[in-house]
């Protein structure tokens, strides 16, 4: 038997990607899921494809405070509580500092990181009343290593790192049940890329392109199947598909003189490549 079955689990980002791959799995281990996001028709995808317990959607934006706090109270009125709370709704941002629109390093911050604070503390009533409760969060291989122009989404996902370990220690220093548990997701099939922000400079199908048929190893189901694994066992840290421990392994071996080596191994290709007869 699943450790989700009957059990109330709230998703953010359930619209689409993983956040929807974690709704359905939990619906059908038997779980009553509150599926959120800003998006309504994918909520209502979502929805469509939860067909077992209870389902409620409501559209909210994690980056408003007083609307994360409403919704909390109405999962609350609907299911009287919360055994599980996954915060998986994430935006990304590619551009360099100098090109990049600072509303768009923002927007990134407020959904990423001020959102999953919001989602959490809003919930967080809710699932310390719940024993043996789980809080998810979702940094990203990014949030394991910085990489050239994805300086506000490594930031962003450097940041759920830290409030997530911080909070696992709190909640333990205080006596709670209730555990903390990171993800950091490699490339997954989500249309996360396609939907990014991107500086005006930025060749936004190309990067598509490349994410999509070379980066996106990870089929989303696959990854909720991993993160669902980890969180029954109270994992602090779930890393999601081979890049992402590959990342992992490669920061701590290397450390800090990753921050040289990525940008050489970078231009070394590039030239290569550049290099390459063209037929």
């Amino acid at each position: 038997m699943s450790w989700f079955e009957n059990k109330i689990a709230v998703i953010t980002g359930a619209g689409s990607g993983i956040g929807r791959a974690l709704a359905i799995e939990l619906s059908q281990r038997g779980a009553h899921v509150a599926l959120l996001d800003r998006d309504a028709d994918g909520l209502e995808a979502t929805a469509d494809q939860c067909d077992h317990g209870s389902v409620i959607t409501r559209m909210v934006d994690v980056t408003d405070w007083a609307a994360m706090q409403q919704v909390a109270a109405l999962v609350g009125e609907e299911f009287g509580g919360v055994d599980a709370l996954f915060s998986a709704a994430g935006i990304i941002h590619r551009g360099s500092l100098v090109e990049s629109e600072i509303s768009d390093i923002h927007s990134v911050m407020a959904v990423n990181w001020l959102g999953t604070v919001h989602t959490v503390k809003a919930f967080l009533p809710l699932v310390t009343a719940s024993r043996g409760a789980r809080v998810v969060t979702f940094s990203s291989a990014y949030g394991l290593m910085a990489t050239s122009k994805y300086g506000a989404y490594n930031s962003s996902k450097f940041a759920v790192r830290g409030f997530s370990e911080s909070l696992r220690q709190e909640l333990t220093e205080s006596g709670s049940d209730v555990s903390v548990t990171c993800v950091y997701p490699g490339g997954v099939r989500t249309p996360i890329v396609r939907n990014g922000l991107y500086a005006a400079s930025e060749p936004r199908d190309a990067v598509v392109r490349k994410f999509e048929k070379s980066v996106a190893r990870t089929e989303p189901r696959e990854a909720a199947l991993t993160v669902l694994r980890g969180v029954e066992r109270r994992r602090a840290r779930v890393l999601v598909g081979t890049d992402a421990r590959a990342v992992s392994a490669l920061v701590h071996l290397l450390g800090g003189i990753y921050q040289d080596l990525v940008p050489a191994v970078t231009r070394l290709l590039s030239q290569r490549r550049s290099r390459k007869p063209r037929r």
